[in-house]
């Protein structure tokens, strides 16, 4: 940092102007410079684990309340014998600091203790034992898809890239197909219920088939098609329902 920008910022900040880069350095600063920010160990969730071909590990750490970026770098994850995966409780030390490029806050981690699954993926798994013992998922409660379906709704967002992948689809592989949009939010803590809400109008409708789905996105982003609700609401279904949700590793 120049001299002349620490005279200013002696004098105060009302008359400074910064550039995003001196900003964003002058905060870097000031996280390094703190010895307690230097070697922390932090207990949390992982979510969003993402391994690119660089080596390095990518993911998220969270609780009820807040998250944090971490990485973890190639030289460090060749030598680790657990692989980062999501919904696992860890114990992460490691250092903070400010990734400029991105202006975000981010722990380096130096070492991962594994403490047990992650309290998002237990719920999930003591929720799907209860529906599963209540029968939800026996195959005798499939419902038959029709072979040549004329009327299809599509439940999604219609800002989702998702519907228009499922509309090229039909007008490819089905043209003579009539489809209707019933629109819904498909992530965040009010799509459970709107997913519930809009299976209801489908219901109301009538159709030969229904497309409920969304795009790829992390495991929190997915998350909302796994509320027990969302769950029952498509179980009571009496038309047959083709769930597209995610990408192919996504299990909801």
């Amino acid at each position: 940092m120049s001299k002349s920008m620490i005279k200013h910022i002696s004098s105060g900040f009302a008359h400074l102007h910064w550039t995003v880069s001196e900003l964003t350095q002058y905060v870097r600063d000031l996280i390094d410079s703190d010895h307690y920010m230097q070697d922390v160990n932090v207990v949390g969730e992982l979510s969003n684990v993402s391994r690119p071909k660089s080596g390095h590990i990518y993911f998220s750490l969270k609780d009820s309340k807040s998250v944090i970026q971490c990485v973890v770098w190639r030289s460090i994850a060749t030598r680790s014998v657990y692989l980062p995966e999501n919904g696992d409780k860890v114990i992460l030390r490691g250092n903070v600091s400010l990734y400029q490029a991105g202006g975000r806050c981010q722990l380096y981690v130096n070492s991962i203790q594994t403490i047990g699954a992650g309290d998002a993926l237990l719920q999930t798994e003591v929720l799907k034992e209860k529906l599963a013992l209540e029968g939800l998922f026996d195959s005798d409660k499939k419902i038959q898809l029709p072979e040549f379906p004329l009327r299809i709704l599509i439940v999604t967002s219609p800002d989702a890239a998702a519907y228009y992948d499922m509309l090229n689809v039909i007008e490819r592989r089905w043209p003579i197909a009539n489809t209707q949009l019933i629109s819904t939010v498909v992530q965040g803590v009010e799509a459970p219920q709107e997913i519930v809400k809009a299976l209801d109008v489908a219901k109301g409708i009538g159709a030969d088939v229904i497309l409920l789905g969304r795009g790829g996105g992390s495991a929190d982003d997915l998350i909302a098609f796994n509320a027990e609700n969302v769950v029952r609401a498509v179980a009571e279904m009496t038309i047959p329902i083709v769930a597209g949700i995610g990408h192919g590793t996504d299990l909801t």
